[in-house]
């Protein structure tokens, strides 16, 4: 079966430093596919490059079979691509219903896709004239989540979705994670908490400074002697 996401022997950066040297991955449909390593692994840059972020030195980045280089970022909405940045991820001088607004997808149907998300994310219901700016941090990622839901996309990007957070509403936030997979769509989850982000995936992939490090499903991750020593208790975070 062919993979939504392929992206094979990428190397890029930013300036004149490479991040990622020749990494390669594979996203299959209505996966969870973790990205997890220490801080400065190139975990976040594998997201900013498939969205056109960071100059691509080499390598190739396929959605659909398609390649993704030289598209603009903006165009990839159109395509089935959402980004759900760490910071930055809604408008906080807008209200909730305005921010959905703006994530709609051009030419969709407005109101079945406001009622779609909503159905998912029940709570933002009763907030929809609130200013995001006013909802508490899980609150706010929900919206975030939702906003990015709104032009319906294939394949959606989560960088750092429990930063900050505490480890009540992070959980919160993975049981969202898991909803969203439940209801077709596929994930790609940069993520701090390793263990957490392990548990809900189908598969992993670990970098450690820019390279593959270690792949395999989430359960064979949790259960590996490398993760157990230097990601989940050691001193690597």
């Amino acid at each position: 079966m062919q993979p939504l996401l392929s992206i094979r022997n990428l190397t890029a950066g930013y300036g004149d430093a490479n991040v990622l040297h020749g990494v390669t991955l594979q996203i299959m449909g209505r996966e969870i596919v973790a990205i997890v390593g220490p801080n400065g692994a190139g975990k976040s840059t594998i997201l900013n490059a498939i969205m056109g972020l960071i100059h691509i030195r080499a390598g190739d980045i396929e959605f659909k079979g398609k390649s993704l280089l030289g598209h603009r970022t903006e165009t990839l909405r159109e395509v089935g691509l959402t980004y759900v940045p760490q910071v930055n991820n809604v408008f906080p001088s807008l209200t909730v219903e305005e921010n959905l607004i703006l994530g709609m997808r051009k030419g969709a149907l407005l109101r079945t896709r406001v009622d779609a998300v909503l159905f998912l994310f029940p709570a933002l219901s009763s907030l929809l004239k609130l200013k995001a700016g006013q909802l508490s941090g899980g609150e706010r990622q929900m919206l975030a989540f939702a906003r990015g839901l709104m032009p319906d996309p294939a394949l959606m990007l989560l960088d750092e979705p429990s930063a900050a957070l505490s480890p009540a509403l992070a959980q919160v936030i993975f049981a969202k994670i898991l909803d969203i997979n439940n209801a077709g769509k596929t994930i790609i989850l940069v993520e701090q908490n390793v263990r957490s982000a392990l548990e809900i995936c189908h598969r992993g992939y670990v970098l450690d400074s820019g390279r593959n490090a270690l792949d395999g499903t989430g359960q064979e991750l949790l259960e590996h002697q490398d993760m157990a020593t230097m990601y989940l208790g050691g001193t690597k975070k």
